[in-house]
């Protein structure tokens, strides 16, 4: 018998809004209740909107953050909001870490090309700069 399947025989479990601040997915417990009562979680593929909802180990959560979407195994139920180190001990990621590129970043627009020394735009100048840009 596995570490999970022994947790969840004594029945440790805790609100799956606190569960989700102690492993720091969230700032506040207030910004996780608020995603949890929005129903953009899903505890083992079943979408819940019920912040009271008891996470227990070997559950699996699903829910997004930021540009991504999560998803997690409970490992774990913290007694405690700890440092970043000892909340990972909570879960297992399960999603292929996102590859972090430099095009996903907006572009800032060039600005427009004009010989040294030549000054400012007039005013018909920059009508047309911006007539060519759409």
């Amino acid at each position: 018998m596995n570490e999970t399947a022994k947790a969840n025989i004594g029945g440790e479990s805790l609100r799956v809004d606190k569960w989700l601040w102690h492993a720091r997915f969230f700032k506040s417990r207030s910004l996780a209740t608020a995603m949890v009562s929005a129903g953009r979680l899903r505890v083992n593929e079943t979408p819940t909107a019920k912040p009271h909802y008891q996470a227990r180990p070997g559950d699996v959560l699903t829910f997004p953050q930021g540009h991504h979407i999560r998803v997690i195994r409970v490992e774990a139920i913290g007694k405690r909001r700890g440092p970043a180190a000892e909340a990972q001990t909570l879960y297992a990621d399960l999603a292929p870490p996102q590859p972090r590129k430099k095009t996903d970043a907006p572009r800032a627009a060039k600005p427009a090309e004009r010989e040294r020394g030549a000054g400012r735009p007039t005013k018909k100048e920059r009508r047309e700069t911006d007539r060519l840009r759409g």
